[in-house]
């Protein structure tokens, strides 16, 4: 009996080619982040400037039928007029959240958290900027508000800026992308019921390990 020619070639693992055709991970989105942001805090700074420019001493303008009304309003507070007690601490506040962002920017690679942390950093900025460069002092300075919706004197929501309303849009945009499971990173966050299929086959493997009679 002839014995046949045994391939001595080692056959391909397919979970190697599982691990070695890995898709690219999408692109750094730090560009979007800072255009944003610049933008974002341009819009900021060249609005607070006309408000004090043209607003001082004037009666509330309002616009829209009475839907926005513009008054300028020096806030020592936080956003929204929010008290928590210190100029100084918001300050600092403040500045702690550019930090973060920065340092965070380097493992961004979602668009959509790009944005909504680009709004977040120019809030942040530009209220900041404020705090820093504008009266009483250093550090403690007053921030320019002069939006205020519905009614004057913020009586129907607080007079707010530019700046309040890109942290206010950022930060819900973030949100939203986590609850859709959208990562920073440009992954998806399995859900519980990914996470349940996803252990279902092991939990099949094991039953027949214990019952091998069963399988044959």
């Amino acid at each position: 009996m002839d014995n046949e020619p045994v391939n001595t070639e080692q056959q391909p693992d397919p979970s190697d080619t599982e691990q070695t055709s890995d898709p690219t991970p999408p692109r750094r989105r730090v560009g979007l982040l800072v255009l944003v942001a610049v933008i974002a805090y341009v819009v900021d700074v060249v609005t607070k400037v006309v408000a004090t420019a043209t607003l001082e001493g004037e009666e509330p303008v309002h616009i829209l039928g009475g839907a926005v009304y513009l008054q300028l309003l020096r806030n020592p507070y936080a956003a929204f007029g929010m008290d928590i007690g210190g100029t100084w601490i918001l300050t600092v506040v403040a500045i702690a959240v550019v930090i973060g962002i920065v340092w965070f920017a380097r493992k961004l690679r979602s668009a959509g958290w790009a944005v909504g942390l680009g709004l977040v950093l120019a809030g942040a900025l530009g209220n900041l900027t404020d705090r820093i460069f504008r009266a009483p002092a250093t550090f403690q300075g007053h921030v320019v508000d002069f939006i205020s919706v519905f009614a004057p004197n913020g009586e129907f929501f607080p007079v707010f800026n530019a700046a309040d309303s890109a942290i206010t849009v950022g930060a819900g945009l973030i949100v939203v992308l986590t609850l859709l499971g959208r990562d920073y990173d440009g992954t998806r966050i399995p859900s519980r019921r990914d996470r349940k299929n996803d252990s279902e086959p092991e939990t099949e493997s094991a039953e027949e390990k214990e019952n091998p009679e069963d399988s044959a």
